[in-house]
């Protein structure tokens, strides 16, 4: 099986009945592994919920620990995949703090759900067991959500609209102070309340208040 640029292997689409085989076990690891974790999920838990052998599931992945890097570090681009690149409809915006809530308030309706909060906490459980999974996640959620609003901050820039001199440094302090806080929230404390809307509407009106046009 090929490997990404993380060391973790990548599961081909499925053609044939040996690949549809093979997504079931992807789908049934997922539920299997988000609900257990690592070590408690049962490989003859997941050949149960997959229809299929164990066997079958040593010949496509070789042991649990393939199984578990395949199929979490596949989770991790088709996540964020859900978020179109944000650098030209920020870029473009007639009115910046509109869009920028707008933003955020999508992302954080992806980044908090459930199903990847869980995901978020199993990958900071195994994080010592599996370094490349931390590595994955922070080099994929930064080329697909940080670095196109980076680009977008610098044309903003470039126009006057923003004055942010480290784009970098000002969008990391976007999603801190709008995300951040909300999403530790979930991942530690779930039953406690999170008013999102106030969160990243103060947020971005506190970035704007920071890097505001130069006057």
């Amino acid at each position: 099986m090929d490997v990404d640029e993380f060391g973790i292997p990548i599961i081909p689409d499925a053609l044939n009945v040996s690949q549809r085989k093979r997504e079931a076990i992807v789908d049934a690891a997922a539920t299997e592994f988000l609900k257990e974790g690592y070590t408690a999920a049962s490989v003859d838990a997941i050949a149960s919920r997959a229809g299929v052998s164990k066997p079958t599931i040593y010949k496509h992945f070789g042991n649990k620990e393939r199984l578990f890097l395949a199929v979490i570090g596949g989770i991790l681009p088709r996540t964020y995949a859900q978020l179109e690149s944000c650098k030209s409809t920020i870029a473009q915006a007639d009115d910046l703090r509109t869009a920028l809530i707008a933003l955020m308030t999508e992302w954080a309706e992806i980044l908090l759900r459930p199903d990847i909060m869980a995901l978020r906490r199993l990958v900071i459980g195994e994080i010592d067991r599996f370094p490349q999974l931390g590595q994955a996640w922070y080099r994929i959620s930064y080329r697909m959500n940080n670095e196109p609003l980076v680009e977008a901050f610098e044309i903003l820039h470039e126009r006057g609209r923003l004055a942010v001199p480290d784009p970098v440094l000002a969008v990391q302090q976007l999603v801190a102070a709008t995300i951040g806080v909300p999403q530790l929230v979930r991942t530690f404390d779930v039953g406690t309340p999170v008013d999102l809307e106030v969160a990243i509407t103060s947020g971005v009106d506190l970035f704007l208040a920071r890097y505001g046009p130069a006057v």
